[in-house]
């Protein structure tokens, strides 16, 4: 009963923000369509979904600027990735919430100037134990931004990273193995694709 209901809350989700996959120039299959990965991971038996062919609410998330800013950057281009990363975070954050997860890299919400928080302690250990447990109990978390306005690029790179290792703590916690560091969108589409089947029910 409780994972029909989650199911239905995260079909709700998948509404509100469709992953799609583009597959004309102006033509669009919902995510649904196309199954792919199984429980263990082996995807063998479709072909891999190509990361610049998924879309977001129609968006394309574009890691590129990431890693490649420069003063020719295309700043509607970074403004549609920072607004595709808020989307992004915000259907990782109200998944979840539904599934009772705690995310291992906290989300600050904030629609396209949105930042995920990292936990770990930034210091060198050193050999007092104690001091080390009082700064390990006060430390405030680093936050890192999911845009590239007015951020250092390497910072959202690393934002990005940490959102899909959330990504990837949800597809571990469902039982489904991540496609790997650099598919945002192909893991998020994997993730409720799988929680969207008979299957997940079934276990």
């Amino acid at each position: 009963m409780l994972r029909m209901r989650q199911q239905f809350m995260i079909s709700q989700v998948s509404f509100l923000y469709p992953v799609k996959i583009l597959v004309g120039p102006k033509q669009e299959q919902e995510l649904e369509s196309f199954p792919s990965g199984n429980r263990s991971g082996n995807s063998a038996a479709s072909k891999p979904v190509n990361p610049g062919s998924l879309t977001i609410l129609g968006l394309h998330l574009t890691i590129l600027p990431f890693t490649k800013m420069s003063l020719f950057t295309d700043k509607k281009e970074v403004q549609r990735s920072a607004t595709a990363l808020g989307y992004i975070a915000h259907v990782v954050s109200l998944i979840a919430s539904y599934l009772e997860v705690p995310l291992r890299y906290p989300l600050r919400l904030g629609g396209s100037h949105t930042y995920i928080n990292d936990y770990a302690p930034s210091i060198e250990p050193t050999s007092d134990l104690s001091s080390n447990i009082a700064l390990s109990t006060n430390t405030k978390p680093a936050e890192f931004p999911l845009f590239l306005e007015g951020q250092d690029a390497t910072r959202a790179a690393y934002a990005v990273f940490l959102l899909n290792k959330d990504i990837e703590q949800l597809l571990n916690y469902i039982g489904v193995k991540s496609l790997g560091p650099r598919h945002v969108l192909a893991n998020l589409k994997e993730l409720l694709r799988t929680i969207q089947s008979p299957e997940y029910i079934d276990t």
